[in-house]
């Protein structure tokens, strides 16, 4: 009997995306079919889930930093995620709370907002900063304390900056779930931040996971590039480079 002989023999593949799934007939494995139930139903709780403030307040003092909680202009996930608008802007008490903190203008303001997964906060958002905070590019240091946001969009952030004074933020956001990646961190750095800013004003850094994605070093050694090339250019966005030839921190 004739016997077809592959092309090239299939390696093991180091992504958790779907690649080189198997199928019985014309469809596709109960085991695989079984796991991409499972990933939606993952993405979907993703999406849906609040994020545990007392747990990031919690982690933010044991660093020293004072958390300050904000809310976006949603009253619940379920208008956040119908009413993309009303995540781009602050609640009314969250402004009046910032203007009461405002009286000097500070360097970076650094903000945790949940975006479409609460559970990337939760799980990347402290190991991130545990890597960040101790880099030289954050001097001169205004980190005194770290703005929480629930309910918010990247560009909250600019309305947040602007309150503060900023010159640059960075905003820390659950990133949008896909069907294998429920829980990836993004990070947003925009120069000067007030409304109306775009995102070709801004910078990201997507994907990150620990071990599973974009090392904490790796994501804190970007960010740190692109703290100091905002402040030598004055600007973020599209004129602003990504660090990739450069030599990474350490492990």
């Amino acid at each position: 009997m004739y016997k077809s002989t592959p092309l090239f023999a299939a390696a093991p593949v180091p992504t958790t995306a779907r690649l080189l799934l198997g199928r019985i007939g014309p469809t596709t494995g109960i085991q695989d079919h079984l796991r991409f139930q499972l990933d939606h139903a993952l993405a979907r709780d993703a999406v849906h889930a609040q994020l545990d403030t007392n747990l990031l307040e919690r982690g933010l003092r044991e660093r020293n930093l004072e958390p300050i909680l904000l809310s976006s202009a949603a009253p619940d996930r379920r208008t956040y995620l119908r009413r993309p608008d009303l995540g781009r802007m602050l609640h009314p008490a969250s402004i009046k709370l910032l203007e009461q903190k405002s009286a000097l203008p500070i360097d970076i303001a650094f903000i945790v907002a949940d975006g479409l997964s609460a559970l990337a906060v939760e799980r990347h958002a402290l190991p991130l900063l545990d890597a960040v905070i101790p880099l030289p590019s954050l001097e001169p240091r205004s980190l005194g304390s770290v703005v929480i946001a629930t309910e918010a969009r990247v560009a909250i952030g600019d309305q947040v900056g602007e309150l503060l004074k900023a010159s640059l933020t960075v905003l820390l956001i659950g990133e949008r779930p896909g069907l294998s990646t429920p829980d990836s961190l993004g990070v947003y750095l925009t120069w000067s931040p007030r409304p109306g800013r775009t995102d070709a004003e801004r910078n990201c850094i997507s994907n990150i996971r620990g071990t599973e994605g974009l090392n904490y070093a790796e994501a804190a050694h970007r960010i740190a590039h692109y703290i100091a090339e905002a402040r030598r250019l004055q600007t973020t966005g599209i004129l602003l480079k990504d660090p990739s030839s450069t030599p990474l921190l350490p492990q």
